[in-house]
């Protein structure tokens, strides 16, 4: 199944993945090198950290190889004027206004205000523009939401995706 995500996503994926490709490979290496020399590695508790290391490492890169093969990068279609996946939105909920970014599943982070599409307040969101009320139920109680802003980010500079299939779905 194809994991969506924003253009700003995608790229932070490639940018850890980049990362962990080389500099932190390059850092684990050094550090396995340093605990060999030190002889016996039976009892080398720097030895084990390093390998540990190296075993976590090589494990997040293969994950992140596979989201970013199976990745599909949500593009804005023509409308700007409704919600999908990208928008920066502004709310009103209990006369304080609330921003938040409509994001793929995978990246997530509510203290930043970015939630999920297939989260149901995402999912409420989706599709809806500015002046739209909706009602949202939470353990809290009924939630009312009041769109006041729709806008996108822009990004500079263009994506490359080196050897990894990718594919742009339109949201209107």
């Amino acid at each position: 199944m194809p994991r969506i995500f924003t253009e700003e996503g995608l790229k932070k994926l490639q940018v850890e993945l980049e990362d962990r490709k080389t500099r932190i490979r390059q850092e684990i290496a050094a550090a396995i090198k340093e605990a060999k020399e030190q002889g016996d590695l039976s009892e080398n508790a720097e030895y084990s950290e390093a390998k540990h290391r190296q075993d976590e490492n090589e494990t997040r890169i293969a994950e992140l190889e596979g989201m970013l093969k199976d990745s599909v990068v949500a593009t804005k279609s023509r409308s700007t004027s409704h919600v999908g996946i990208g928008s920066v939105l502004s709310v009103k909920v209990a006369g304080k206004v609330m921003r938040f970014e409509i994001v793929g599943s995978n990246e997530v982070d509510p203290a930043q205000g970015k939630i999920s599409n297939e989260s149901p307040l995402g999912q409420e969101f989706m599709g809806k523009k500015k002046g739209d009320k909706i009602e949202f139920a939470a353990p809290a109680g009924v939630m009312k939401y009041e769109i006041i802003e729709v806008a996108y980010k822009i990004l500079a500079g263009s994506m490359q995706r080196a050897g990894f299939m990718s594919r742009i779905c339109f949201f209107s």
